[in-house]
């Protein structure tokens, strides 16, 4: 008899950019895999060198689904320079800062979800068409049901890679977050190196953690084959079972192209989609390799002739034995989010929707 598996993990994405607007295109993607939830990143806390403070940057502007709104988890990214810099007295700060832009911009979402409904009864489709239409006052209507709604998240996401030297600080600052949100769970990232070394970088004083399968090594040292990833690589930190959180676990979906000018590291390009079929302008060398034959430019990047790129991407194959090494060591139950970075119609063109709902399934 064949094993019957007795879980369905939670589909998830995680989404990395400064606006989020679904068209129906993104819609009709959420549906045809399945994502139930969505980390979306909110904002950032960086340290100010000036005014010798930690403040919110990048927020996202704005959030707007449609039909399919999968459940949101809010992701703060705070950079290691934050948590090292600051005092008790400031970390007491930052906690209400980051509750309190959280909740502004929850309650954005929540006013384009009642903006949504109220166009939807106001405006139904083919209304133009109707003999008997009555037009309603949208306006009232859409407070009606803003009224409706409150700003409610069942989880927040904190994302830092901190060091030995900022452990004590961040984890105090997290039991501070954790206090200004009573009904939610709090989550942290945490890094391979931090779940294989748990002793020395400690464990968070969170709920949960997001183990982060991902950007395993340097992407601006020459002799990196793949700095998204490789399940060799995996292997080497998911080397014991007895991590103290419970995990949700994330794996990488995106590719990218590493420029080097003489063995010298010039920079990453996300869309190098256009060069890559250009066979007169671009020589393949080896496996993943190419040199550039001419000068161009990519979006804002200028490269010259001669220039060495290197094509990073996870294959199908490398993606299905990260997935068993993963399985091999951390508990999976219908609870666990299994979350592929990030969402980009282009990354999920390119795996494909079949192959991506696979990886799922072999959870």
């Amino acid at each position: 008899m064949g094993c019957v598996k007795d879980h369905d993990v939670v589909r998830s994405f995680c989404y990395w950019k400064t606006d989020l607007y679904f068209q129906e295109e993104d819609d009709s993607l959420i549906s045809k895999i399945g994502i139930k939830h969505m980390y979306v990143r909110f904002f950032d806390i960086d340290w100010n060198p000036y005014s010798k403070e930690a403040l919110p940057v990048a927020t996202i502007n704005n959030v707007w689904f449609n039909e399919n709104t999968p459940e949101i988890t809010p992701s703060i990214f705070i950079t290691n320079d934050v948590v090292l810099n600051t005092n008790k007295k400031q970390l007491d700060t930052l906690a209400i800062r980051i509750a309190k832009r959280v909740q502004e911009v929850g309650q954005k979402i929540i006013e384009r979800k009642a903006e949504r409904i109220a166009s939807g009864i106001v405006y139904p489709k083919d209304y133009y068409k109707q003999k008997d239409y009555k037009s309603l006052n949208y306006d009232s209507i859409r407070l009606l049901e803003l009224a409706k709604l409150k700003v409610d998240f069942k989880e927040i996401l904190i994302d830092c890679d901190w060091t030995e030297k900022s452990r004590k600080n961040y984890f105090y600052l997290l039991e501070k977050v954790k206090n200004q949100f009573p009904d939610a769970k709090i989550a942290a990232t945490i890094r391979l190196w931090q779940y294989k070394y748990a002793t020395k970088a400690g464990t968070p004083p969170v709920d949960k953690g997001l183990l982060m399968c991902y950007n395993i090594s340097k992407p601006d040292d020459l002799q990196t084959k793949n700095s998204i990833g490789t399940s060799n690589e995996l292997q080497q930190y998911i080397t014991h079972s007895d991590y103290k959180l419970k995990l949700d676990v994330a794996l990488p979906l995106y590719s990218w192209a590493v420029v080097f000018r003489g063995n010298q590291f010039k920079g990453i390009l996300s869309d190098y989609g256009n060069i890559l079929n250009d066979t007169i302008k671009l020589k393949k060398v080896s496996d993943g390799k190419y040199l550039l034959q001419d000068d161009i430019l990519v979006g804002q990047t200028y490269l010259r002739n001669g220039d060495e790129i290197r094509i990073e991407k996870i294959s199908d194959a490398e993606l299905e034995k990260m997935i068993s090494i993963i399985k091999s060591k951390i508990a999976i139950d219908n609870q666990t989010k299994i979350t592929f970075f990030s969402f980009d119609k282009k990354y999920i063109k390119d795996y494909g929707i079949q192959n991506i709902s696979k990886y799922y399934e072999s959870f």
